[in-house]
């Protein structure tokens, strides 16, 4: 009981991370050690485990499976998204930078410990790594796409954002909002379904859910190949999607708007439907936006340093400091247990 309470934690850290923009759920099971089972369990749903569902053989499904871990693992992270999507709306909105300082330490101080899986570094090791924290850098900086709720889209974007879940380092949230739907996906159809808008949601809902299985299926055994086969090439990768993530997670950083010849600030704001929910996103002038509507500024981000005058930077530090204890403290319990584990062998 105790294990699979654990697990479920796990679980519920992964699917915050998993709400967050910039932060993956992939790199929060790496951190708490539980990536490669994960990866291995989630291929062992082949046609055998299929036949032995069938055949109503559940504990051999069970076994084969390891499906206690995987359904304390799934609880964990539905909680999580469930109850968290509001409350991480609410956090962006009114302290942003404080909830990227957080996951920035945490996120930071993971760093050494997913270096030391490397067994061996070498010239090709290296170079992985390099190759790895570009293509995460490259990301911040490209533009989002428009909102788009045509279902073969959503399905894409379910295959796209579970590879990019499983991949520590590449956010999910982030790359659904660079494909436009983040908002529509991660917050509004989460909170719909929690107003009991339940048709409206499963039209999202499923389009994505279907994508997510495709990707998941596909991506666990190509994974599960690779670190089977490439350990350290595929860790040495891992670390550089880890550390090029931390641009995209830098707390302290501006919107810079986009302006018209004119100089007038351009915003994307919901196009309204009939029924009054959101549209797409559509870009038009400031002054024409009305007071209630919920506006994003087009244009791209300004990383700059934090200034230290401002009470809310050394509570971010404080923050940020938190998020790397919480890390140094997960693997000190790592080394006791493993340690603890080898005493009584």
């Amino acid at each position: 009981m105790k294990e699979h309470l654990t697990t479920a934690l796990k679980g519920f850290a992964m699917g915050a991370a998993n709400v967050i923009p910039g932060v993956s759920g992939g790199t929060i099971a790496f951190i708490t050690g539980i990536y490669e089972r994960l990866i291995n369990e989630l291929r062992a749903f082949d046609v055998a485990s299929l036949k032995l569902l069938l055949s109503f053989q559940i504990r051999e499904f069970f076994e084969k499976t390891d499906l206690r871990f995987l359904i304390a693992l799934g609880v964990g992270a539905v909680v999580s998204v469930v109850t968290l999507a509001k409350v991480l709306d609410w956090a962006f909105k009114f302290h942003e930078v404080l909830v990227w300082s957080f996951f920035f330490g945490l996120i930071a101080a993971s760093l050494p410990a997913v270096a030391k899986l490397v067994k061996k570094w070498n010239a090709v090791t290296v170079l992985a790594l390099l190759a790895g924290c570009g293509i995460a850098v490259s990301l911040a900086f490209c533009p989002p796409a428009a909102e788009n709720t045509n279902p073969l889209y959503l399905v894409l974007c379910g295959v796209v954002a579970m590879s990019s879940m499983i991949i520590p380092g590449l956010s999910g949230s982030f790359v659904l909002l660079l494909m436009g739907n983040y908002q529509l996906i991660a917050i509004d159809t989460v909170n719909a379904l929690s107003e009991g808008e339940i048709v409206e949601s499963l039209k999202i809902i499923v389009p994505v859910g279907i994508g997510a299985v495709v990707g998941l299926i596909i991506l666990s055994r190509f994974l599960s190949w690779l670190f089977r086969n490439h350990h350290d090439l595929a860790v040495s990768v891992i670390a550089g999607f880890v550390a090029g993530s931390l641009l995209i997670i830098w707390p302290w950083k501006d919107q810079v708007p986009k302006t018209d010849g004119d100089g007038q600030i351009i915003v994307k704001t919901a196009e309204r439907e009939l029924v009054g929910r959101p549209g797409s996103l559509v870009e038009v002038k400031a002054a024409a936006v009305k007071a209630d509507e919920e506006v994003m500024i087009a244009g791209y981000e300004n990383w700059h340093l934090p200034s230290f005058s401002s009470s809310e930077t050394w509570l971010a530090l404080v923050l940020l400091v938190a998020g790397a204890g919480m890390v140094v403290m997960m693997e000190m319990l790592s080394r006791q247990k493993s340690g603890a584990e080898e005493g009584e062998k």
